[in-house]
């Protein structure tokens, strides 16, 4: 399992250090900001939708290697989805990372998600995984902001 949690690992890392899809979008549908008050975690979701499927996303903001990270790879999984999938995407992942039983799921099935399950062995950096996911629901719902607070 080491080697397992060792990949986790270098795809946070990856993420962190080479986010995918960071930068302002222009133009967007929709946009949120999110914060996190414990850590000072400040990211901003960008998404344009043509109709209801997501045709880009990006985000901006300062935080924790998990936060930026966690970001990173959102951007990834959600392109090309749309209304009820998309929905279900956001939930799947907070509920991976918040629910109080160890998710029974097939790691492999979840790609690079999968690293983010790591976070579950610290509570405190929950937060800093799901803040882009939460400001992300924020933005579809023409919210402005969102805290984790």
């Amino acid at each position: 399992m080491d080697n397992l949690d060792d990949l986790y690992q270098e795809i946070i890392l990856s993420h962190n250090k080479r986010p995918r899809n960071e930068g302002a979008l222009d133009p967007h549908s929709q946009e949120a900001e999110g914060y996190n008050p414990l850590c000072g975690d400040r990211l901003t979701i960008y998404v344009r939708q043509n109709g209801p499927t997501v045709e880009a996303v990006k985000f901006t903001g300062e935080g924790c290697a998990i936060s930026r990270a966690s970001a990173s790879i959102m951007t990834e999984a959600i392109k090309g989805l749309s209304g009820a999938a998309l929905d279900a995407k956001i939930a799947e992942v907070v509920d991976l990372l918040t629910a109080k039983e160890e998710p029974a799921v097939d790691p492999f099935d979840l790609g690079e998600l999968a690293a983010l399950l790591g976070v579950r062995k610290f509570p405190a950096r929950v937060k800093c995984a799901t803040l882009s996911w939460h400001t992300l629901a924020a933005a579809l719902k023409k919210e402005a902001s969102v805290s984790t607070e």
